[in-house]
């Protein structure tokens, strides 16, 4: 069966797609939005660990635009039609209300990602977008100059505008498989190949992975490639079964995966970097003074960080645990404070697409008209979010791009 009943029609669930349909119907069109879930917007119900980092709250654009890389003056022409302060206007007006917490991330104020989907699910339904699940893209049609049709696994359809909002490659199991990466190539599209930008780390030592789940809410980490000295940053740390993650970790990771092409790469954690070793020392002894009848394994426990004991003692192997405080050498003393100071680990890689919360790669930016989101090589073909090759780090800056590209697109188709 051939469907012509639709003006735009949008093949994407997700953030950007249905901001994009939102945006569409809102100014009278017929919309249809497909989706090959069984329901929309998964990815976007799991983000931020289900509480949905909807934006940055940055309110100077040239410092946000400053966090997309080399697309940051591509950027300036959407996000002066829909930027940040839009973003909070649109979900506000139309019933959630967000605050702004550390580091300007936005939420919406009832922590709940679902809100955030339920609200535009609500537009959509108000402005009578048709929502058909289940619908996989099968087959895009064209003419030189423009998309004809689409089939899919249940009907094909006429196409007079058609917005490609599948997303990028990152959490595979959400659907994003790279199905707009294929299609595009096939329309004769340049595609950067992705890469896991924001990822965690993989590391080899096991006392890391034996303190799955345990974070250090203050440290520094310093980079080496081949033992020389790259960069530091300072922050949080996750601790995980496979290595080290958190949204320092993540951040750093597209500079990392550049320093794995040099070399050998390791990192040295400070576990008290707000502290000079002879001060740490000095807290250390004055522990020991304490509990001088206590066994090590037991006074450890108050010098480390929370959580951190039985994981950190696996760095000591020449170090009896159950000897008296009152026995340890000062060697053994000394060697635990600088260890403190300096914990060793082995980047062995970046964790896949599946555990990445964004990645890079996509269709050339100088293949889009970014002013309106239009494909320079087919008039009636509109494309947003993570398919573009747009690199960003977290923070509400994925899921901002999301809503610009999609309301531009949408506005336009």
């Amino acid at each position: 069966m051939i469907n012509r009943a639709y003006d735009v029609i949008v093949v994407g669930g997700g953030a950007s797609g249905m901001m994009a349909a939102a945006e569409a119907s809102m100014h009278g069109k017929r919309v249809l939005l497909l989706e090959k879930n069984y329901s929309l917007a998964v990815k976007l119900k799991i983000s931020g660990g289900g509480r949905c980092n909807i934006t940055n709250a940055e309110t100077d654009t040239r410092i946000l635009l400053r966090n997309y890389g080399k697309a940051e003056k591509l950027l300036y022409a959407p996000f002066s039609e829909f930027g940040m302060q839009d973003t909070f206007t649109f979900f506000t007006k139309h019933g959630l209300p967000l605050v702004v917490e550390d580091n300007k991330r936005a939420f919406p104020k009832s922590q709940k990602a679902w809100d955030v989907y339920q609200t535009l699910l609500n537009i959509l339904l108000e402005n009578d977008v048709t929502i058909k699940t289940n619908y996989v893209v099968e087959r895009i049609i064209r003419n030189k100059e423009s998309i004809i049709g689409i089939e899919t696994n249940h009907e094909t359809f006429v196409v007079k505008s058609l917005i490609l909002a599948t997303g990028g490659v990152s959490h595979p199991e959400t659907g994003s498989t790279g199905d707009g990466f294929t299609w595009l190539k096939e329309l004769g599209h340049t595609i950067h190949e992705p890469t896991p930008t924001i990822v965690p780390l993989a590391v080899k030592e096991q006392w890391v992975k034996s303190m799955q789940g345990v974070s250090l809410p203050t440290m520094k980490i310093t980079f080496y490639v081949d033992k020389k000295k790259q960069f530091s940053k300072k922050g949080s740390l996750l601790f995980t079964h496979f290595g080290v993650s958190g949204p320092l970790i993540l951040n750093t990771a597209s500079k990392v995966y550049t320093l794995l092409q040099e070399g050998d790469v390791t990192a040295h954690i400070d576990a008290f970097p707000d502290m000079e070793i002879n001060i740490l020392e000095r807290k250390v002894l004055d522990i020991f003074d304490m509990y001088k009848q206590r066994t090590l394994k037991t006074v450890f426990k108050d010098i480390v960080p929370s959580g951190t004991s039985n994981g950190l003692q696996l760095l000591f192997p020449d170090i009896d645990f159950e000897t008296k405080v009152h026995s340890v050498t000062k060697e053994d003393r000394k060697k635990i404070v600088h260890t403190l100071k300096d914990l060793p680990i082995t980047i062995t890689g970046l964790m896949g697409k599946d555990r990445a919360v964004a990645a890079d790669g996509g269709v050339e930016l100088g293949e889009i008209d970014m002013k309106t989101m239009r494909s320079k090589l087919y008039h009636n073909l509109y494309i947003t979010g993570d398919l573009l090759h747009i690199n960003r780090p977290s923070g509400g800056y994925s899921l901002q791009l999301c809503w610009t590209t999609g309301y531009i697109a949408g506005r336009n188709a």
